[in-house]
């Protein structure tokens, strides 16, 4: 084979070499880029959202009476969402505390739609109501639509009378810890948790673990006090002594009429007879404004940003967060399940 044949076949070998070596390191360039680009989209969308929420509400300007949406899981406020139905805890805190303030308000109207939520946020709703009836001395009236559990009822409590819709659920008065145990799935998949601890109680409740009787114990206190209290907020809120509220307050769930039988509601209605009822036993004409806070982005921008969260991907990290805060955060919860 003649010289010129030989550098040509290794000219060619190297290009070949080079080519599909450049062409591996464009593809792994490309999909980092595209790892980025989902990461910074999600980076903006977030910053945006949480730049979007305002917890000040624009008063009317003549007499009004305020509505609360206790709808949904409560919890943490979730920034910037585009649904009224979406419980917004740092708003409606606020919003409380200008109708303090505001000499043309005239009483708070609870809507409450709500299998119920965390222990913190149940509580300090509940207290900001009871706050605002020391301070005004205005009427607060509370409205159980579908569904008024747990956490729902606790804030109402706070409640001069309840009506509730007939095909209403209600009560689930009680508290739950939820947490996963992946143990045998871990041994199934060669998987160990290790926890450098300070004592063996700093890592009960982790997923990889087998939970002590020591620790189902202590966790079992915390609930027993939230528990506790839920019952002195009823005992307070109803008129009811403690045994009495102990007998019902086993974590079940009732129907309108059965509510009603046991003293855990006032009346059964229509939404429209329970506004017009407060409006009635309050004093005020009939057409005094129900004024809702909107807790929504906005127009194109609300449309915008709700169809861009469909599109970006959650990540496997993401979707195990999502399976681990619904399924087994921890959390003690005034919540029906």
């Amino acid at each position: 084979m003649k010289t010129k044949q030989i550098i040509g076949i290794i000219i060619t070998g190297i290009v070949i070499i080079a080519v599909g070596v450049t062409g591996a390191f464009t593809n792994a360039v490309s999909n980092k880029i595209k790892e980025n680009q989902v990461q910074t989209s999600k980076s903006i969308f977030n910053e945006v959202l949480s730049s979007s929420t305002n917890t000040i509400v624009d008063l009317p300007s003549g007499n009004f009476i305020g509505v609360l949406n206790i709808e949904g899981t409560i919890g943490a406020s979730t920034a910037g969402s585009w649904s009224s139905s979406v419980y917004n805890h740092d708003l409606y805190i606020n919003y409380i505390d200008q109708m303090i303030e505001a000499d043309n308000n005239k009483g708070i109207f609870l809507y409450v739609d709500s299998p119920g939520g965390a222990v913190y946020q149940s509580d300090e709703m509940y207290l900001k109501l009871m706050e605002y009836k020391e301070k005004t001395n205005r009427p607060i009236w509370a409205y159980f639509a579908g569904e008024a559990c747990s956490g729902g009822y606790y804030i109402s409590m706070a409640a001069d009378k309840i009506y509730a819709n007939r095909n209403c659920w209600t009560g689930s008065i009680g508290v739950i810890i939820s947490l996963v145990n992946c143990k045998k799935l871990y041994d199934k998949l060669g998987i160990k948790e290790i926890d450098i601890t300070s004592a063996e109680n700093k890592s009960m409740g982790s997923a990889g673990l087998d939970m002590t009787d020591e620790q189902y114990k202590i966790f079992q206190s915390l609930v027993d006090e939230a528990y506790d209290q839920f019952v002195d907020i009823v005992c307070t809120g109803r008129g009811m002594d403690d045994e009495t509220v102990r007998e019902i307050a086993d974590g079940r769930i009732y129907s309108a009429k059965q509510a009603l039988g046991i003293g855990l509601i006032d009346e059964i209605g229509l939404l429209e007879d329970a506004k017009m009822d407060f409006v009635a036993a309050a004093g005020l004409p009939d057409n005094i404004e129900f004024f809702t806070p909107d807790n929504r982005l906005s127009g194109f921008i609300g449309r915008v940003f709700s169809a861009a969260e469909k599109i970006i991907p959650k990540s496997d990290i993401d979707l195990a967060e999502d399976i681990i805060q619904n399924k087994g955060n921890g959390v003690l919860m005034y919540y029906a399940k």
